[in-house]
């Protein structure tokens, strides 16, 4: 899992009680990560999660129904990233 990190404007001292990780829809190469992740025991950082700050965290949970891919296209639109 990768440090607490906002996603949108790269703030890495929020309160993760107030900021946090969001996990999107997961798209088939999710899936298959999670499947290789399983079969060899891995772990990391799910490629369909990212950090949020208390700032764009209520955003990012408007869209997390989506694929990552679909929600950042959302947000970049809304803070004009």
């Amino acid at each position: 899992m990768r440090p607490p990190k906002c996603a949108i404007c790269g703030d890495e001292d929020f309160d993760l009680n107030i900021g946090g990780l969001i996990y999107f829809k997961k798209r088939q190469k999710d899936i298959d990560w999670e499947k290789r992740m399983n079969e060899t025991g891995g772990v990391g950082h799910p490629p369909y999660a990212e950090w949020f700050c208390p700032k764009h965290i209520q955003k990012a949970k408007e869209v997390e129904h989506l694929t990552i891919n679909d929600a950042f296209r959302k947000l970049r639109d809304i803070f004009k990233t």
